[in-house]
């Protein structure tokens, strides 16, 4: 077992809406507010777009603290949405149908990206979660990254929270992620075999115009560029606090459980991962996912119950066992955000039902 605890952050997008639930484009106001009031937790950054808000915890030791941290950045942003006559909404895609594209943010990287990219940036509204693991280096990440792919499924389904978009039912309990795979370098990660491979597909990016800088490396789990951590992408912005913080422990099990693992990293083509991640985009957690060691359909909360058991020893040092228990047998009950969502929209068919059901309150 590893010597000691990995620390992890948890990063979460939301969108801000009016009151009815239509997009605003006072995101990056309702940011700088919170900011200028004085949360003591965290950092508060801006989107892509300025319909959108970003928090990112501090480093975490525990799941209470992460826990503590992710309500206390929600509160804050939700007060300073409110006292604009805004809401803030913790949904992967926007439930109503808008007339009007989002605005980019005023920034010279975000403004390049949107020129570069046209529609792809325009019109990939999406809110996702990340969660960073510590690692010891990036030649120990490359191995770990190998060992974790074929459970980005079953980490899909923790989250998924974004069946209703643009007013409608689309079918999919994740349809974000199904919108942000429209990135040329979204998606799961091949099994590489090294750090120089992993390098080598950057950079023939970078030269492609694929990507315009290294942090456009958009796959479900990659290095992360700025701290020594693996950084979990897979995941849509999750309906509640204790939704994020359990996709965030499952991924720190796995982590823990690769760094302990000596055994040959499962051969596992990305052409069949990528098969696998759209029917866990299209099912969620209260449907079937494909098992890692298998391949084959099994109910998405045996999956889950599967992933506690392989990192059993992890998640008991860590604390985090009663918790990550807990909370997928939640999920199991219909408790999931997609789960919710669609039970909402189902009684009137409007997308208004769903902000109100996930709007937070400040």
């Amino acid at each position: 077992m590893t010597d000691q605890v990995l620390t992890f952050g948890v990063e979460e997008e939301f969108f801000v809406v009016d009151r009815r639930g239509l997009l605003s484009h006072a995101g990056d106001d309702v940011v700088d507010a919170a900011e200028a009031a004085g949360g003591d937790q965290g950092e508060l950054q801006h989107e892509l777009t300025r319909t959108q808000a970003e928090a990112a915890s501090d480093v975490c030791r525990t799941h209470s603290g992460a826990l503590s941290q992710l309500r206390g950045m929600r509160a804050d942003l939700a007060s300073a949405a409110g006292k604009r006559g805004l809401r803030l909404l913790p949904s992967g895609c926007a439930p109503l149908s808008e007339e009007d594209l989002p605005v980019i943010s005023p920034t010279p990287r975000y403004q390049q990206m949107a020129e570069h990219f046209g529609a792809t940036a325009r019109t990939s509204l999406t809110c996702g979660c990340h969660v960073h693991v510590a690692i010891p280096d990036k030649e120990t990440g490359i191995r770990v990254l190998a060992r974790v792919r074929p459970w980005l499924p079953a980490l899909l389904t923790v989250t998924a929270n974004s069946p209703i978009a643009d007013g409608y039912d689309t079918g999919y309990h994740s349809w974000r992620y199904q919108q942000w795979s429209r990135w040329p370098s979204a998606g799961p990660p091949p099994k590489f075999g090294s750090l120089d491979e992993y390098e080598s597909v950057v950079d023939a990016w970078l030269r492609a115009g694929s990507i315009l800088d290294r942090g456009m490396v958009y796959w479900d789990v990659r290095l992360s560029e700025n701290q020594p951590t693996l950084e979990f992408r897979i995941a849509d912005v999750a309906a509640t606090p204790e939704d994020a913080v359990l996709l965030a422990v499952l991924a720190r099990g796995l982590v823990a459980t690769a760094l302990d693992d000596d055994a040959p990293p499962p051969d596992l083509p990305n052409e069949v991962l990528r098969a696998q991640l759209w029917r866990a985009s299209r099912d969620g957690v209260s449907g079937r996912c494909p098992h890692p060691r298998t391949g084959d359909l099994e109910p998405a909360s045996a999956v889950l119950d599967d992933l506690i058991k392989l990192t059993s020893t992890a998640l008991e040092a860590a604390g985090d066992r009663e918790f990550a228990l807990e909370g997928t047998a939640r999920l199991a009950t219909g408790e999931g955000g997609a789960d919710r969502q669609r039970r909402s929209f189902a009684k009137r068919q409007r997308g208004e039902d769903v902000v109100d059901l996930l709007a937070v309150t400040g």
